[in-house]
C-alpha cells in the first residue's frame, strides 16, 4: 500500500503531462461544429430594427453568405465590425447578423454609429438561436450556402487573413 501511495503521484503526473501534450498546437478557433453540412436550425425571432418583422431560418436562403453572431457588450466585435462593413460594401457579400444576449436600443444605436452591414439582422436576445448553433461567445462567423446550410464556423474576429481564407471557401459555394 504504501508503494502504491508512493507512486500515484507520478503516475498522475504522467498523465497529466499527456493530455496538455496532445493539446499543443491544435487550432483553438476551428473547433468543429457538429451542424456542419446541416442546415441552419429553426427559428422564429424578430428583425433587431423592425420589432415587427418576424425572421425565420427561409430568410437566409438565395445565395451564399455570412452568418455574424455579434453584441455590443462585445469589444472583438466592435473590433471586426469595420471589416465586415468593407466586406458587405466594397465586395457585396451577404451579411446577415444575429445579435446575441443584447440590448435592442443599444444594437440600433451602435449599428447607426459603426453602420450597418447586415442585409438582415436577427434579435436573439435571450441566445436561444445561439444556443442551437452551438455559439461559445461573440463573435462567431457561419458560412452558409445559398440553401442555408452550414459550410464552415469561424470563432473570432474576421480580419483580413481570416476574411481571404472565408473568400476562397465563398467562391467554392459559388462554382458548386
Amino acid at each position: 500500500m504504501r508503494q502504491l501511495t508512493a507512486i500515484l503521484p507520478l503516475v498522475l503526473f504522467i498523465a497529466l503531462g499527456l493530455f496538455l501534450l496532445n493539446g499543443i498546437g491544435k487550432d483553438t478557433k476551428s473547433i468543429p461544429s457538429p451542424l456542419i453540412d446541416k442546415p441552419v436550425p429553426e427559428f422564429s425571432l424578430s428583425d433587431l430594427l423592425d420589432e415587427q418583422k418576424t425572421l425565420t431560418a427561409a430568410d437566409l436562403k438565395g445565395r451564399p453568405a455570412l452568418l455574424n453572431v455579434w453584441a455590443t457588450w462585445c469589444p472583438t466585435c466592435k473590433q471586426e465590425h469595420a471589416q465586415l462593413n468593407r466586406i458587405a460594401r466594397d465586395e457585396g457579400i451577404t451579411i446577415y447578423g444575429v445579435n446575441y444576449k443584447d440590448d435592442r436600443a443599444k444594437a440600433q444605436i451602435w449599428l447607426e454609429k459603426y453602420m450597418n452591414p447586415y442585409a438582415l439582422n436577427i434579435f436573439d436576445p435571450e441566445g436561444k438561436l445561439g444556443l442551437n448553433l452551438g455559439v461559445y461567445g461573440a463573435p462567431e462567423t457561419f458560412l452558409l450556402d445559398a440553401q442555408g446550410v452550414i459550410r464552415y464556423k469561424h470563432i473570432g474576429a474576421i480580419d483580413q487573413l481570416v476574411w481571404s481564407e472565408l473568400r476562397e471557401k465563398m467562391k467554392q459555394l459559388e462554382v458548386n
